[in-house]
């Protein structure tokens, strides 16, 4: 049997995203709008059908007296779904149930179903996972209370893991999750029965790329040890129709798709792995956002950019120097774009003697029509 070719021509890739994308993009530049500002790193952002609007702090560099908030008209924070949700802290670990808490939110995602989900990788500072700690959080938007919690099984969520972003299918039944550790993987959920599975666990396409150099202010990012940021699989999207699924390490510069029906649990991973398709080359990326309209959005932080998808090309959309370390995406019920700037490179981590809280920001823009 001849072997499928995992890379895209041009113009195959120009026919998947045109697939996808539907109309011609306009060229007009969009203009950026700051919408809040926080006095801690904000990773993810969401926003729902109502027009409700939430941003989650992971505990990355400092203890976050809110791991989940909802943004209130005057701009103040409510922990959210509730108080008790968000009353854990590192110093009080030995107090307070992993399982009834959020220990480190990484990104909130609605499905579309009047839920919003809370992604707890369960590892603060983004390092060793806490015992029982990675989970899925269902939260009822109309009763703000929390339906479900799927525990993440340490065989799933491995030792090194950590659950980045995730996105849903149109049927609300699976869930996808990329694992950006490590041993990079695309987990996948069954949000009904609760048990997971990893695919493409340590595939080239789910991995940091060693070629990469993350430069951002004119110089490459790097830890005062040398390290440089070495984050696997990243940002996630996934097509309207739920059939493709787009991923990218964030150390990385390709954008890959894989047709979500060869991530079911019974599918060989020889066939799921030759489904792997390479979409182009792009640029470090942290979030991915396919929006209502079929338009593929990518983060750019080295150049302070929002970019897009455009066949088989990649644009710019705007830059902007406010934008240190464009994050997460989210969409608003009237297609606005929001994006998170979670400054990571003016954390302690790249920076010493910065203060343990980073001040940060969500912004929104129109996409050009």
């Amino acid at each position: 049997m001849q072997r499928a070719n995992p890379y895209l021509t041009a113009a195959t890739a120009a026919a998947l995203i045109a697939s996808v994308a539907g109309a011609a993009l306009a060229q007009r530049p969009s203009q950026l709008t700051e919408v809040a500002q926080f006095d801690h790193q904000a990773t993810g952002v969401a926003v729902v059908a109502d027009g409700r609007r939430f941003v989650n702090f992971p505990r990355w560099t400092d203890d976050a007296p809110i791991s989940v908030a909802e943004i209130m008209k005057d701009g103040s924070l409510r922990p959210y779904p509730d108080a008790r949700w968000n009353e854990w802290r590192n110093a009080r670990s030995s107090e307070l149930s992993v399982g009834e808490h959020f220990v480190c939110v990484q990104s909130i995602v609605p499905d579309g179903r009047g839920n919003l989900w809370v992604l707890d990788p369960g590892a603060p500072g983004n390092e060793k996972i806490l015992p029982g700690a990675p989970k899925l959080v269902r939260v009822d938007l109309k009763t703000n209370s929390v339906t479900k919690v799927i525990p993440v099984p340490e065989d799933v969520a491995l030792q090194g893991t950590y659950l980045n972003d995730i996105r849903f299918s149109p049927d609300g039944k699976l869930g996808y999750i990329t694992d950006s550790g490590t041993r990079g993987a695309i987990i996948v959920v069954d949000l009904e029965s609760g048990q997971s599975w990893r695919t493409l666990d340590g595939h080239p396409s789910t991995q940091v790329d060693k070629a990469v150099t993350v430069t951002l202010d004119g110089a490459p990012l790097r830890r005062p040890d040398g390290r440089q940021p070495a984050f696997a699989a990243d940002g996630i999207a996934i097509s309207n129709d739920g059939k493709t699924l787009f991923y990218q390490a964030l150390t990385g510069q390709t954008l890959y798709s894989i047709d979500t029906a060869l991530l079911a649990r019974d599918v060989a991973e020889a066939r799921r792995t030759a489904g792997v398709r390479t979409i182009t080359r792009t640029h470090v990326a942290d979030g991915l956002w396919m929006s209502k309209a079929g338009v593929l959005y990518l983060t750019s932080p080295q150049d302070y950019s929002i970019k897009r998808l455009s066949g088989a090309t990649v644009e710019t959309v705007l830059t902007d120097r406010r934008l240190r370390w464009p994050d997460t995406f989210a969409e608003g019920p009237d297609g606005r774009i929001y994006v998170t700037a979670s400054h990571i490179q003016d954390t302690v981590w790249f920076k010493p003697g910065a203060p343990a809280s980073v001040p940060t920001q969500l912004f929104a823009f129109t996409p050009a029509r």
